[in-house]
């Protein structure tokens, strides 16, 4: 179930806030992920809720902070906050936590090279209850799947393979 709003006010070089959230019923299992993106007056610009298979909750946020990266490559920002309420993907991105899973390596990878395309970065990790709006997201996604809506979107960098099915669009 793709769910995205897009406000056509793009900004010049605003610091922008994304909240990401990536969710997985079972560990792995099905997965979905969602993200707001807001200006600096806290106006909604952006939302995304996909279906990306079956992986695990790790997977679907590293997955949901790429999504929402490149979506937000739409706009001409030059800085960015990041919420999340996954602490390895927050550690692991300041470098406070090292990557060990081969699996997130490609994953924490591409999410560095969209980082690297901002001269500010700032990314906090929050509690899931700060991060419900996003949550909910996520949780639509897997909802619309199990309902009958068997779009999947493709994260690429995943090295098992597990989002290719035959069918399947894709945002990348």
């Amino acid at each position: 179930m793709m769910i995205e709003k897009i406000n056509v006010n793009k900004q010049g070089g605003a610091r922008l806030t994304m909240r990401v959230d990536g969710a997985a019923r079972g560990n792995p299992g099905n997965a979905g992920i969602g993200g707001i993106v807001s200006d600096g007056d806290d106006n909604e610009l952006l939302s995304f809720s996909e279906y990306i298979g079956e992986t695990t909750n790790n997977v679907a946020e590293y997955s949901a902070l790429i999504f929402g990266l490149k979506k937000l490559a739409q706009f001409k920002s030059s800085s960015i906050i990041i919420y999340s309420d996954s602490e390895l993907l927050v550690q692991q991105l300041n470098g406070f936590f090292k990557v060990k899973n081969a699996g997130l390596k490609p994953l924490f990878e591409q999410a560095r090279r969209l980082l690297s395309k901002y001269t500010g970065v700032t990314i906090y990790h929050v509690p899931r209850e700060a991060n419900k709006e996003a949550d909910k997201l996520a949780n639509q996604a897997i909802d619309g799947y199990l309902a009958g809506n068997k779009d999947i979107v493709k994260i690429e960098g995943l090295s098992d393979g597990s989002h290719e099915v035959p069918g399947q669009k894709s945002f990348f």
